[in-house]
């Protein structure tokens, strides 16, 4: 990442081809296509890249097998193929991951109908799946997840999907956008948009941690904010806004607790939604609910009592053992689904909603997406952009654009599997680090983990935990502040790491350290550091004691 005035200075000096307003994964993707293809191009995000819905997903790559059920055959095809590809672009942030369905006596789904819906599944991602699903016995089932409810259990499905870091895959893509020459800067939100004869030219950005607003001039203008693309729209022209806004809420627990080895998919005993508990690490992910948000996108999500109930009661149910209560939570997250609302009278449900996307644009020329799933931004982003090359044709722009190439241009640290990028590192010194660090390292940065032991070859301290039940290192830190765009606290230890998400309370015990190791890069005096740790600290209690 280019030094954050040298952006700010270029955002005020250039006039781009194309503007992003938006770094989520839908705005990373839209701004290295556009990069790549070789059109001038910046990107401005109001907050830290990746800090609304793109980090407070599931944390999969799939196909979305239950959309079968409703139809959507495009949907899953564009995400199993997608996943594919992903899979061989950032095989150290997309890797496989077992799942079993298991069916019981009166569920809504049949062994017949999950049978008919995985072979369907596997076909359709053809040469491109991760592997063939099987069905289980009963017996085998148990055998599988003996932590399982016994009771009523008819068999299940096994198959694959991916697992991920979805704030990291959005970062690699903005730090691939930036290495193909875009500029990219967050923490910077547009305010107005700058018009000649109704049509959009560009936008005034509010730097919200300096100060000052700088005008950007662009020749196309893509609106993809998420939650807040209705809002964006209104800064062009109020019309009757097209998302509907649904609150999801995860919360991580222990796994010895859970007992699965596996993701298991769980119909929640509440209202036979499905929901997932997953195996991150020591920790088992439990998601998500699906209601409907109250308020605007400023209006933040919010873990609430009845959202941990709601996940609990059905692990609890499926896994006698676990009797887990608010008090065994030590993670928590809750996030904005940017859904398309249905036609009004529809009736929908939150979890009916259609995850499709959508693409429109105002008669001034301002281009929004809305809508859409994490496992198909690269593909929605190619889209847009080749929209974006008409309306510059159409303006009389007579420049050759390459051709999209994000489907065989690895991200940064995609360029050699972690497996292979850990046994190097094994092979030789390994910097005193030991080898499940090793590996966590080459699982979070690939083949970028040599900006890691750069860091730690000239200041061995850095290669200390930052707590000790973690494998995550002190050089990280220095690493997100210097190379990522890392600018606060949360940034680092709820985004660029998954401490906070791992372990609340041991995330606001060493945000103290955290500071002290970001004040070097940023410029942070004694009073800075010490005001930051307290505004984290007092940030994660406020949000523990609602639903505690």
């Amino acid at each position: 990442m280019i030094p954050r005035s040298a952006a700010l200075g270029r955002l005020g000096a250039e006039t781009f081809d194309l503007l992003v307003i938006g770094g989520g994964i839908n705005g990373a993707g839209i701004a290295r296509d556009a990069a790549m293809r070789g059109l001038a191009t910046a990107l401005v995000e109001h907050a830290d890249f990746a800090s609304g819905t793109s980090s407070r997903s599931s944390k999969l790559i799939h196909g979305g097998f239950r959309y079968l059920e409703h139809g959507e055959v495009r949907l899953v095809l564009e995400g199993v193929r997608e996943r594919g590809r992903l899979r061989r672009l950032a095989p150290h942030l997309v890797q496989p991951q077992e799942f079993v369905f298991p069916v019981y006596a009166g569920a809504p789904v049949g062994l017949l109908k999950l049978a008919a819906g995985l072979w369907a599944y596997d076909l359709l991602a053809g040469l491109r799946n991760v592997q063939r699903h099987r069905m289980l016995s009963a017996r085998a089932t148990r055998a599988a997840e003996p932590a399982l409810r016994t009771a009523g259990l008819r068999g299940a499905g096994r198959y694959w999907d991916c697992r991920t870091d979805d704030a990291r895959l959005v970062l690699e893509t903005i730090l691939a956008a930036v290495d193909a020459g875009a500029v990219a800067i967050s923490y910077a939100r547009v305010t107005a948009f700058v018009k000649e004869a109704g049509r959009i030219i560009g936008a005034r950005v509010a730097d919200r941690l300096g100060g000052g607003e700088t005008t950007v001039r662009a020749r196309v203008v893509v609106n993809a904010t998420g939650p807040w693309v209705d809002a964006v729209v209104d800064l062009d022209a109020p019309v009757p806004p097209r998302l509907r806004l649904t609150k999801g809420v995860h919360v991580l627990v222990p796994r010895a607790r859970v007992g699965n080895r596996a993701a298991v998919v769980l119909h929640a005993v509440q209202d036979g939604r499905v929901m997932f508990v997953i195996p991150w690490g020591a920790q088992t992910l439990v998601g998500t609910t699906d209601t409907d948000h109250d308020g605007g996108p400023d209006v933040p999500p919010t873990v609430e009592a009845a959202d941990v109930r709601y996940l609990l009661d059905t692990v609890n149910h499926y896994f006698p053992d676990a009797c887990l209560t608010a008090a065994d939570v030590i993670g928590s997250y809750a996030g904005l689904r940017p859904l398309i609302a249905p036609a009004p009278g529809a009736g929908l449900a939150p979890s009916s909603v259609s995850r499709e996307e959508e693409i429109f644009t105002s008669a001034s020329g301002l281009v929004s997406i809305a809508g859409g799933k994490l496992t198909t931004y690269r593909l929605v982003a190619a889209t847009v952009v080749e929209r974006v090359v008409d309306v510059l044709r159409r303006g009389g722009d007579r420049r050759r654009f390459r051709p999209s190439r994000t489907g065989s241009v690895p991200l940064p640290g995609g360029s050699t599997p972690p497996d292979t990028v850990a046994r190097a590192l094994v092979s030789r010194d390994g910097h005193g680090l030991a080898a499940p660090v090793i590996d966590h390292l080459a699982n979070r940065y690939g083949s970028r983990l040599a900006e890691i032991l750069e860091l730690v070859a000239a200041d061995r301290s850095l290669g200390d935990p930052i707590i000790p039940s973690l494998p995550d290192l002190r050089a990280e830190v220095v690493e997100a502040v210097e190379r990522e765009g890392a600018l606060t606290l949360e940034d680092v230890l709820r985004r660029r790491t998954q401490i906070a998400l791992r372990d609340e309370a041991a995330s606001a015990a060493a945000a103290g350290q955290v500071a002290a190791l970001m004040a070097g890069p940023l410029g942070w005096t004694p009073e800075t550091v010490r005001a930051a740790a307290e505004r984290y600290v007092a940030a994660v209690e406020e949000a523990r004691r609602r639903w505690r």
